[in-house]
């Protein structure tokens, strides 16, 4: 089978089938399209010329190119996913990325935030929302939801209307593998998306019959996309001291570790997160165990 036919089959395949996510599908066709036009230069079009030489040197050519080890383990999992795939309907007779190995991703502890540092956050964007501004309403409303409830950033724009339970202090999202969850919110956060939905939303709505259902809306009124909040956050984490990455996943970071630091049971974090593995919760306890580090060796005097 050709590549191309190939591909746009495993891509309807995730969608309909396994019940990818938008992201997860976006991410391995992009890996998928490049592994495409490697093999295109190497003459090769068709799946049964994808064995495993050409898929290590196209990742070798990926570090070469000096992308990072998270990125070539992410175009690994993708390539292996779709040769598993390959063989399992009959495309190909051997799954040629079973033996494909990877580099393991760098572990690097998440960015966090101070409490202090979080609470000049919201208190600017605050100050900038007492205008009236639609989109500083929105944008108001949009953090706080993201440090209250330690939201995914897809999540968090996948909302619609009827999510939302501001009576409850709830927000039912959809998370990876479509696995739904409620998690709670705070007054604030409650307080932010009240007054952006009352006197924000309206004036930020274009066009009714596509976004009428969508929380968050972006300048051209559709439904807020994910770059927009990123540069959001990123824009908001630029003036704060701290290394690491300035993403609005920094946000998501920030929640887990203060629930943690302020007593919540890690069980009953993993399930406001989403997360499948209690073991992908619990770097957020290294996180504060590193905190509680940095805190002595700076406050104590025999540190």
């Amino acid at each position: 089978m050709q590549i191309d036919h190939a591909l746009d089959d495993f891509a309807s395949y995730l969608t309909a089938e396994r019940a990818s996510s938008q992201h997860t599908v976006r991410s391995y066709g992009s890996d998928l399209a490049d592994l495409r036009a490697f093999a295109d230069q190497r003459g090769v079009n068709d799946t049964e010329g994808l064995d495993l030489e050409l898929l290590r040197d196209w990742l070798w050519q990926g570090s070469t190119r000096g992308l990072t080890k998270a990125t070539l383990a992410r175009r690994a999992a993708a390539v292996r996913s779709f040769s598993a795939w390959l063989t399992r309907t009959g495309i190909t007779p051997m799954d040629a990325a079973a033996r494909l190995r990877s580099p393991k991703p760098d572990s690097h502890l998440p960015r966090v935030l101070t409490r202090a540092q979080m609470d000049g956050v919201l208190s600017s964007l605050g100050i900038r929302a007492s205008t009236g501004d639609a989109a500083t309403l929105r944008d108001l409303a949009v953090v706080e939801l993201l440090y209250a409830s330690a939201l995914r950033v897809s999540e968090l724009v996948g909302l619609d209307l009827d999510d939302i339970d501001l009576g409850r202090l709830t927000v039912r999202v959809t998370g990876k593998g479509s696995r739904e969850r409620v998690v709670p919110f705070g007054v604030p956060a409650k307080q932010a998306i009240e007054r952006y939905l009352v006197d924000g939303r309206a004036a930020l709505l274009r066009a009714p019959a596509a976004s009428a259902r969508a929380v968050f809306l972006g300048a051209r009124g559709g439904r807020l996309g994910s770059r927009a909040v990123y540069s959001l956050v990123a824009e908001l984490l630029l003036v704060i001291p701290g290394g690491g990455p300035s993403g609005a996943h920094s946000l998501r970071h920030t929640a887990a570790t203060h629930l943690l630091d302020g007593g919540a049971d890690l069980r009953a974090v993993q399930e406001m997160l989403g997360h499948a593995s209690l073991g992908t919760t619990q770097i957020y306890t290294h996180v504060s165990t590193e905190r509680l580090a940095e805190s002595y060796r700076s406050a104590h005097p025999r540190a």
